[in-house]
């Protein structure tokens, strides 16, 4: 069996229950070609480095499974299209990946805008006088 991943970053819009229609409708898609969804996380909102279809946010999401070599391309293309035409509106980028048999399942990712905690403007400010003061002397 080969593992997959599904990287996809949706509109930063997204809501909860849209996320849990793809969701289900990702597994039920997974179990129809005879695999295994392994996970599906959210893994929250973040700044984009562009803009991507003017949004300067988007909420990632990963999707993880297992599946036969002889499923492999049929479940692939369904997903393809699934994402790319199924859910257009609600998934503006996706990538899948293949991770090999034993591919791993830890994955360690940066903290998101909805779990990472805020700085005060004059906080930033301070310290960066501060080493500028330190550099000058």
């Amino acid at each position: 069996m080969m593992r997959y991943e599904v990287l996809f970053l949706a509109v930063p819009t997204i809501t909860s229950d849209e996320a849990t229609a793809i969701e289900t409708q990702c597994a039920a898609l997974i179990k129809s070609h005879k695999a295994f969804l392994i996970s599906f996380e959210r893994w929250g909102k973040y700044y984009l480095a562009f803009q991507v279809r003017k949004n300067d946010y988007g909420v990632y999401f990963l999707l993880r499974f297992e599946v036969e070599d002889k499923e492999k391309k049929p479940l692939l293309d369904a997903l393809k299209t699934f994402f790319a035409v199924k859910y257009n509106e609600l998934v503006m980028r996706f990538v899948v990946t293949a991770l090999g048999e034993n591919g791993p399942l830890e994955y360690h990712r940066p903290e998101s805008l909805d779990s990472a905690p805020s700085r005060e403007y004059n906080s930033y400010n301070k310290e960066v006088s501060q080493e500028e003061t330190l550099e000058l002397e």
